[in-house]
């Protein structure tokens, strides 16, 4: 029988590698900060769905509420720092494999303050991912460096920090409670979005549709992915395992955004998927 843990993880992946095209599809429509602020909208109907659960109730360790929360407000900060790399005209195509590795700060933090140990794959599914960032930074004849290569440090950096959060979350609460406040904590982040910056003139029809889509899907995946957690899964599985959805995303990225990659970046890209996978095989307890 198909583990619990395993059939949440695979609808996690399938939401994210829609979500992580949707904002290379709005473009400059809206701003990366705009596109956090809005797309907060499409979250609601999950969040309502989750409120209503038995679940749903805010109550329980003040620790796991905590760890919930935090990891929502690391993630929307991680969010608009991923919005701008796409925004800053790198392709989706190579943007997406690349920030996917945010799984190896996950393991690295699970290792030190979980204790969770790593095997010999997983050692060199890290170095397969330092392998894949220089190849995605190679310099080539149009671009001495791919400035975006920094930016996209940051979303790799929080979300890292935001898997090991949403694990230790789900160990003091349910997974349904854990998505609810990790949800909840993108409202005050929009909240304060929508002050700084000014509302556009004009939205049209099908930038709203999209903005919705990337916030419903991110927290449908997010959703997943934290069931999957309290389903008994260690986070160095399952967070490399979600990983994978650049697997979704890229096919997506050439067809029907028409892009075209490199010898290089196809390099970088193939590396930066085996990197993922190494680390999630993990030996038998």
């Amino acid at each position: 029988m198909i583990p619990r843990w395993l059939i949440w993880t695979l609808v996690a992946l399938g939401c994210w590698g829609i979500w992580a095209l949707l904002s290379k599809m709005i473009g400059d429509a809206l701003s990366p900060s705009m596109n956090q602020a809005l797309s907060t909208l499409g979250i609601l109907p999950v969040v309502i769905g989750l409120a209503l659960s038995k679940k749903g109730k805010i109550t329980g360790s003040r620790k796991g509420i905590a760890f919930a929360f935090a990891s929502g407000l690391l993630s929307g900060v991680g969010n608009i720092a991923y919005y701008a790399v796409l925004n800053s005209g790198a392709k989706a195509a190579t943007v997406v494999p690349l920030t996917a590795l945010y799984p190896l700060v996950t393991v690295l933090l699970a290792v030190a303050l979980l204790k969770e140990k790593v095997n010999w794959i997983q050692i060199a599914g890290i170095i397969l991912a330092l392998v894949a960032i220089y190849f995605f930074n190679v310099p080539s004849e149009e671009n001495a460096f791919n400035r975006w290569l920094l930016l996209a440090m940051i979303p790799i950096v929080l979300w890292g920090a935001t898997g090991l959060l949403q694990k230790m979350a789900t160990n003091y609460i349910s997974g349904e409670l854990s998505a609810q406040l990790f949800l909840l904590a993108f409202i005050p982040i929009a909240i304060i979005l929508l002050f700084m910056e000014p509302f556009p003139k004009e939205i049209s029809s099908r930038t709203w549709a999209l903005a919705l889509l990337l916030g419903f899907t991110l927290a449908l995946g997010n959703v997943a992915i934290l069931v999957a957690f309290a389903s008994n899964g260690k986070a160095s599985i399952i967070a490399p395992l979600a990983g994978l959805y650049p697997l979704v995303s890229i096919p997506i990225a050439i067809l029907a955004l028409g892009e075209c990659i490199s010898p290089r970046e196809t390099i970088g890209i193939a590396t930066a998927l085996a990197a993922v996978a190494a680390l999630s095989i993990e030996s038998k307890s």
